[in-house]
């Protein structure tokens, strides 16, 4: 099985070597996390760092269970220290390790040792953690693999764009598939256990849930409705329609187990002209398309949302925070902020229709600065007009940037 070279991510790592700052990288189980760290770690090597100033410790392996302490982990790396050398010291999967951030402050605090650490739910970094840890750390929010890492698998060898684009949305963006090109039952199968691992192991037994059914409903609602605007009511309300009588508490409780497992992520909603939050109505999108398709039935006419949930999870990769826009009544798919400039997006399958351009073109023309307007299409034809400013973009040429 060959490795996907996950160069943007490799390239941060590298950038803060021997910084004295922790290193933190959380994603989606299964998002190459590790296998980022082997490759990291083989870079060093071709760099002179030898192997006795790395310590590396995945705490989903049993063989470290006996150090998911945190004073039995302080000590076992504080006796394997090389000294007058820098240590590169990786903890995979910290959660595992009850009072984890003792042992990582401790460690931080001595001069030769560089810390790395990963984790697979937004639990890593919460609050009080962050509280601690303030000024010490940098985060690596990883994702699993954009079209373009996807591209580059050799699995897909002498296989046209479009081709490998439909791939990607049906059997997904998990480095695992690309990797071995499996498909159909055995991609399906593999994308299941995944997600009963997700679950049971970062919402049902951290959230101590007890109505699982509610949970998989709410789940697959979610899933179902990539791309809507959703609220709490709206979901409880639809449940109980359904026969399954569930208070807005308990949805809320459930809706949080699931973003902080980072199976789904919320835009929220984003008023243009007031550049201000707003607290309802939000949309949510999956970590992943073909766990999407696991879970729920796609139809033909769920291709506009895909490409929405595609471009999303492009635009937090290029560094961007991304926002629902809301404009006078209208809406913009994509508001997309970053330090240095605002982009906005609307994504739709085709608008060779006259009048789905023009609807697509609407809220742009509401917009009263100048920040560059994207309209993202599968359309080939006119794939790279202009409108008054609007400029139109195939989305997979687009994704190969």
């Amino acid at each position: 099985m060959n490795l996907i070279d996950r160069k943007q991510y490799l390239d941060w790592l590298i950038s803060w070597k021997d910084s004295h700052v922790i290193k933190v990288v959380s994603g989606v189980r299964r998002s190459g996390k590790s296998k980022l760290f082997e490759i990291y770690r083989s870079y060093l090597r071709d760099h002179g760092i030898t192997g006795g100033q790395v310590i590396s410790l995945n705490f989903e392996d049993l063989e470290f269970e006996s150090l998911t302490s945190y004073r039995a982990l302080y000590d076992y790396i504080s006796a394997r220290l090389v000294p007058d050398k820098m240590n590169y010291v990786f903890l995979d999967e910290i959660q595992h390790v009850e009072h984890f951030e003792k042992a990582v402050d401790s460690l931080f605090i001595k001069d030769n040792v560089d810390l790395y650490i990963t984790g697979s739910n937004a639990y890593l970094l919460s609050s009080e953690l962050a509280t601690l840890l303030s000024g010490r750390y940098v985060e690596l929010k990883m994702l699993p693999l954009s079209f373009k890492e996807f591209c580059s698998a050799k699995t897909n060898d002498g296989k046209a764009p479009a081709q490998l684009f439909d791939e990607y949305i049906t059997r997904g963006s998990f480095p695992f598939i690309a990797e071995t090109g499996i498909q159909g039952p055995q991609a399906r199968d593999y994308l299941m256990s995944l997600y009963d691992t997700i679950v049971i192991r970062d919402v049902i037994e951290r959230l101590k849930v007890s109505d699982v059914p509610t949970l998989r409903d709410i789940t697959k609602f979610l899933l179902h409705s990539i791309g809507n605007r959703i609220s709490i009511k709206k979901i409880s309300d639809t449940l109980s329609s359904n026969g399954n009588k569930t208070d807005q508490k308990t949805v809320a409780k459930y809706l949080k187990g699931l973003t902080d497992s980072l199976v789904l992520y919320f835009a929220p909603r984003y008023n243009v002209r007031g550049r201000q939050l707003l607290s309802t109505n939000g949309k949510y999108y999956a970590v992943d398309l073909g766990l999407r398709g696991a879970l729920v039935k796609t139809q033909s006419s769920d291709i506009g949302h895909i490409l929405e949930n595609v471009v999303y999870l492009e635009l937090l990769r290029r560094g961007y925070d991304v926002y629902v826009g809301d404009i006078d009544g209208g809406e913009i798919d994509f508001v997309a902020l970053n330090s240095d400039e605002t982009a906005y997006f609307q994504v739709s399958a085709t608008t060779l229709d006259e009048t789905t351009l023009n609807r697509e073109l609407a809220p742009f023309k509401k917009v009263r600065d100048n920040y560059p307007k994207t309209l993202l299409t599968l359309d080939t034809l006119f794939a790279d007009a202009n409108y008054e400013g609007v400029r139109k973009r195939n989305v997979i040429d687009w994704l190969l940037e």
